[in-house]
């Protein structure tokens, strides 16, 4: 196999589209949405406010309440109101939402491995550090908090 010279943009919107395709193969083994699956990685480590979810997601208010509103009809997810804020909601996973949560995490962490195999080891630990570089250093300079684990 000869290397491809790609551009910066080609290589990572294809890139991306593996990726995001990888998601959608786990997502549809698992009879739910991609979105569906981004909320639940969301949710392993945090309780989040409703509207809070919704940035993350880049939902408005009515697609987030339609999407929690699906994943609480199937057990995965819990609303409750705030304790801070009568009126504010928070999100929780419920156990069996975690233990999806953490079936997905674990396939998709099998993908990416094998997807990152055909790279030497050397070069899979330099992909890393400069994937996180490259969104911290951009998260820092756009002002957008870079997913912070609770």
């Amino acid at each position: 196999m000869t290397d491809a010279d790609l551009s910066p943009a080609d290589g990572l919107a294809q890139l991306v589209f593996r990726v995001h395709g990888m998601l959608e193969h786990r997502a549809n083994e698992h009879g739910i949405s991609i979105v569906q699956l981004r909320m639940l990685g969301l949710l392993r480590d945090r309780i989040p406010l409703m509207s809070e979810l919704g940035a993350r997601l880049g939902l408005d208010k009515s697609s987030i309440s339609g999407l929690v509103q699906r994943a609480e009809t199937r057990g995965l997810v819990e609303r409750f109101p705030s304790p801070d804020d009568g009126r504010a909601v928070l999100v929780r996973l419920t156990d069996a939402g975690r233990e999806l949560a953490a079936r997905g995490e674990a396939e998709f962490g099998d993908d990416v491995r094998n997807l990152l195999a055909h790279l030497p080891p050397a070069e899979r630990h330099v992909l890393a550090r400069l994937v996180s570089k490259l969104l911290v250093s951009d998260a820092a300079a756009s002002g957008v908090e870079l997913f912070p684990r609770e």
